[in-house]
């Protein structure tokens, strides 16, 4: 799976509030993606285009449980690349299918806007507006094949492992 979008830079221990308020936690799911970065970057829900992709200091997603990833996703963000991702943020992106990867150093590589192309075969980040060529975190295929799916309830319907569907998906 690879990306190829424009990049949107945010720093260090970046919580789940800051990602999703907690006000917008009572929303409907589509609604509470307009609230992404709300009190740190007021208005990027409405310049952040399809396929865009998040590039995160240390520690992104830390914080609680709250489906930040899924309102990441459903705002058109394609992928999150981060010096490092917090343990429970990684895994909300894998069971929401956000494609997410830890490479350190990535924060220092990239000016928000550069294009970032992200080959999650290779583990392999590009800033193709400086040529500078960074190596991610590789992780099991297992969390791929859920990512590629479009999270876990889609994996687990296709494999018909569901009694009832989603009612997020459905």
């Amino acid at each position: 799976m690879q990306f190829k979008a424009r990049t949107w830079k945010f720093g260090d221990n970046i919580n789940t509030d800051l990602i999703l308020p907690g006000f917008a936690m009572l929303k409907p799911m589509q609604e509470q993606a307009k609230y992404a970065f709300h009190a740190n970057r007021p208005g990027w829900v409405d310049m952040v285009k399809q396929g865009d992709i998040v590039v995160g200091g240390s520690n992104f997603g830390t914080g609680s449980g709250r489906p930040g990833a899924r309102s990441l996703k459903v705002c058109g963000v394609s992928c999150l690349v981060a010096d490092s991702i917090n343990g429970l943020f990684f895994r909300n992106c894998v069971n929401y299918g956000l494609f997410a990867m830890e490479c350190p150093g990535v924060s220092g590589a990239f000016t928000e806007g550069d294009v970032m192309e992200v080959d999650f075969d290779a583990f392999k980040v590009t800033n193709v507006t400086t040529g500078v060529q960074l190596q991610g975190q590789r992780f099991p295929q297992m969390l791929r094949d859920i990512m590629n799916a479009g999270g876990i309830y889609p994996l687990m319907e296709a494999r018909g492992l569901l009694a009832e569907p989603n009612p997020e998906t459905a």
